[in-house]
């Protein structure tokens, strides 16, 4: 990817291990971002399960059933080959680095969901990015994606493939680009309530943070609305009235929206769901 031409910020969403809402998370930044203003691209590395992709056609779909302009990226989908070849990687990648090129020039920012798996598509976005959000859910068979613990103590031992791959992918940025890559873990579908077991993850991430290199942020909490949001295509950053939402909102949705205007605060965006609103009934 040629940087000299390039104005756009590539963010990348990414973790290989499934089911940890990246879909989820890079949605509600692509809207929040739209919201700003700022003119979006949006990709969807994972062709199997296209859940981004989904999330997307869904939004589209319901604001046209309720006749209402819901802000939307221009979106495109790759897919990648299941036994490539050395050509089919090359000629992937090069499809992939020259579509990110000619959309920085287009576009102010590009979002970029990958799929909960290694592939050599999510390798080469890994290296794009200027800014890589992980999420990670709050326990430690997810913790193991990036490290490893001693079972007495629960203190880090060493770091696991992905965090190897991360490495890599940002020395590689480095190395052509001299540009570094911001890497931030976010703690995502958090129990509202203290337990034992949130506290040694969080003092996991702390200390494997020194060696990796990351910035470590409280993400999204484990709230059912989410869950809500995907079929009708919303997000935590939408106007939230009776009317879009297609029920009354709850105090469950101005903390969402709070939680990811801290990403976007961790990310340097201002408060760009300022200009949104949400009238609550109750809590959730």
């Amino acid at each position: 990817m040629s940087v000299e031409s390039a104005t756009a910020r590539v963010i990348v969403v990414g973790n290989e291990k499934g089911g940890s809402g990246k879909s989820t998370v890079a949605m509600n930044i692509a809207i929040a971002l739209l919201k700003s203003q700022q003119r979006v691209a949006t990709i969807d590395l994972d062709f199997r399960q296209r859940s981004f992709t989904h999330y997307i056609e869904n939004r589209r779909a319901w604001a046209k059933r309720i006749a209402r302009d819901l802000e939307t990226p221009d979106h495109f989908c790759f897919g990648s080959v299941a036994y490539p070849t050395a050509e089919d990687e090359a000629a992937g990648c090069k499809t992939l680095s020259d579509t990110v090129a000619e959309l920085a020039r287009l576009y102010d920012a590009i979002v970029i969901d990958t799929p909960g798996h290694d592939s050599y598509l999510a390798r080469l976005a890994h290296s794009l990015a200027d800014t890589l959000i992980t999420p990670l859910n709050d326990s430690f068979v997810d913790f193991d994606v990036l490290g490893t613990v001693d079972p007495e103590s629960f203190g880090v031992t060493g770091t696991s493939r992905y965090s190897e791959m991360v490495e890599e992918a940002r020395r590689q940025r480095q190395l052509l680009h001299e540009a570094a890559t911001d890497w931030i873990v976010l703690r995502n579908r958090l129990s509202m309530l203290a337990s034992r077991n949130k506290r040694l993850v969080g003092e996991g991430l702390q200390e494997l943070s020194q060696m990796n290199n990351f910035r470590c942020v409280d993400g999204l909490a484990k709230r059912v609305i989410f869950r809500e949001f995907f079929p009708r295509g919303l997000t935590a950053v939408d106007d939230l009235d009776e009317v879009t939402l297609g029920t009354r909102p709850t105090l469950s949705h101005v903390s969402a929206r709070l939680e990811m205007q801290n990403l976007l605060n961790t990310m340097g965006f201002g408060d760009v769901t300022a200009s949104t609103g949400v009238v609550a009934r109750d809590a959730a």
